[in-house]
């Protein structure tokens, strides 16, 4: 009777005389949590990916971690009913998700290096787990004790119980709603991943300080979490991903991607995730890059027609644009154009990569952008756009969109070429295993296109791969090399021919209904990770914590 004297006395005090801002705690709390999920998967995309594989990590923590709440919330609830503890998790949730701009990424830097010499395989998925546990589990967990709670504080009797939790609920259903969309379309790309956290986080604080404060009392418990917020706000927004590089051009995000540009006096290149390297380059002199543009550039060349003047090229996955660059200055008068699903990076490449403002970028997903192709095809299919060329280079961190890699999406690729057209797709993880996803890609094309050839790239992990139901594609090219004026991109030409090797399809066939990517992709970067971890973990051994910051 003691406890529930108390409980009443706080109920009716303060702010709480009225059920309004119970409601409004809900909302704000779910608000919250699915805005902390959502900035969640952009903290950890530029280290760990942001894979179906990462974003499962992510929900799992986050559901054991409300689970968790709500079971401690409903039995705290039931033992004191007191709102002050509520509010003071409130306080503590928000304190913690200020620090997770700062922190966070120092976490996942440590976490990283302690797996570095512990774990031989699937690094990627413990990193991901682990950092999500550290970082995440516990505000997230301290949010889950408010619907329980409040589910307390709000029932008057049994007679109303019904249509008070309904109403909680749908108080928490509306916040979460509005905590998705404001992330991802609003906060993200305007004010960036650390500044949402920040938003969200300070919408929590003001939540607790106003219950306090109508209160009166809890006066130091308030200074002390307003001052740590404001010291992670100003810590918090001038640390970015890539903290340890000093000489970044640009460091931003947008809608799809974190973004950087590395330039120098001899080349731009741009990063879409601090792990998993380059996505586009360009070289300042208008030469050769020596990577798979420069063997992609075959593709205009073994398609049909001898006069390339009067060919024309479509590049999904357009990047900066350093592949229609290159064609466009080895191959005069070709024409070009490109898809690209981040308008941001479009916008990159005009600033800093100097792509052309006469070629036609269209920000869209590339499977949708064919089609729209096919519709016009529908309607008008004498005037329908056919390409003699077209690049598939969409990739997602680490691995191609599923939704680009299945017998449906070749077939519309080969739908869209003219007769004698070429498709040459950039396959970015080579692996010699039976059964990686470069071999599943090479089958699913296999079944569309009669013939299919791939090339090695030279000091790289990519190979490219060329298909059309052209015969003879080895001897077009090696026809077309010998008319090259530029003697450089002749001899290119050359050993193209001399490595390229006939495919014959097998049975790994990727579907629209089943096209485990990211799976195969995250087996190939896990293989590769594990090679790099030998010479660490050897340095380790051999030098110990200096080794490995030497």
């Amino acid at each position: 009777m003691k406890n529930k004297s108390k409980s009443n006395n706080k109920n009716t005090a303060g702010i709480l005389k009225s059920k309004l801002y119970l409601y409004l705690t809900e909302f704000f709390a779910g608000m919250s949590v699915m805005a902390v999920e959502l900035g969640a998967s952009r903290l950890l995309a530029p280290y760990f990916s942001s894979s179906q594989i990462v974003w499962t990590i992510i929900i799992g923590t986050i559901m054991i971690a409300m689970a968790l709440g709500n079971y401690f919330g409903g039995k705290s609830a039931d033992k004191d009913p007191d709102p002050d503890k509520l509010y003071k998790r409130i306080l503590f949730s928000a304190v913690w998700i200020a620090a997770i701009p700062f922190i966070g990424k120092m976490v996942i830097l440590g976490i990283s290096a302690l797996l570095v010499v512990t774990v031989s395989t699937n690094f990627l998925i413990w990193a991901a787990f682990l950092a999500c546990m550290v970082i995440f589990v516990f505000p997230l967990f301290l949010l889950g004790t408010v619907t329980p709670s409040l589910v307390k504080y709000t029932t008057d009797s049994l007679e109303d119980n019904g249509r008070t939790v309904g109403t909680l609920g749908a108080f928490n259903t509306v916040g979460s709603i509005i905590g998705t969309f404001a992330p991802t379309f609003i906060t993200i790309p305007t004010v960036g991943t650390a500044v949402t956290f920040l938003i969200f986080s300070g919408i929590l604080l003001l939540l607790g300080l106003v219950y306090f404060f109508s209160c009166k009392r809890g006066y130091i418990r308030m200074a002390i979490c307003t001052v740590l917020f404001i010291v992670f706000c100003v810590t918090g927004t001038v640390l970015g991903f890539a903290f340890w590089e000093r000489s970044l051009t640009y460091e931003g995000e947008s809608v799809y991607n974190y973004l950087q540009v590395k330039e120098d006096d001899k080349q731009a290149a741009l990063s879409t995730n601090v792990l998993f390297g380059i996505q586009s380059i360009y070289m300042k002199d208008g030469g050769l890059t020596g990577l798979y543009y420069d063997t992609a550039m075959a593709a205009p060349l073994m398609s049909d027609g001898d006069d390339i003047s009067k060919k024309n090229m479509l590049i999904l996955g357009m990047g900066t644009g350093t592949y229609a660059k290159q064609c466009r200055a080895y191959f005069p008068g070709i024409e070009v154009e490109g898809v690209e699903i981040d308008d941001k990076i479009t916008d990159l490449a005009h600033k800093y990569f100097d792509l052309d403002e006469d070629i036609k970028v269209t920000t869209y997903d590339g499977r949708a952008f064919l089609n729209s192709l096919k519709g016009a095809n529908r309607k008008a299919p004498d005037s329908a756009v056919k390409y003699d060329v077209i690049m598939v280079d969409a990739y997602q961190d680490i691995t191609i969109p599923f939704q680009m890699s299945t017998v449906e999406f070749f077939t519309l690729v080969k739908n869209s070429l003219a007769p004698g057209g070429v498709m040459v797709v950039n396959m970015n993880m080579h692996s010699d295993k039976k059964g990686s996803i470069n071999e599943y890609l090479c089958d699913t094309i296999a079944s569309v296109f009669g013939n299919v050839y791939t090339v090695k790239v030279d000091s790289t992990t990519n190979r490219e791969l060329f298909a059309s139901d052209l015969t003879g594609m080895p001897d077009r090219l090696y026809s077309a090399s010998q008319k090259l004026v530029d003697p450089e991109l002749k001899e290119l030409m050359e050993d193209i021919y001399m490595d390229m090797e006939r495919y014959e399809g097998g049975e790994n066939i990727l579907t629209d209904d089943k096209a485990p990517v990211e799976l195969l992709g995250m087996q190939v970067i896990d293989d590769l990770i594990s090679e790099e971890l030998t010479y660490y973990k050897k340095r380790f051994k051999e030098d110990g914590i200096a080794g490995l910051i030497n």
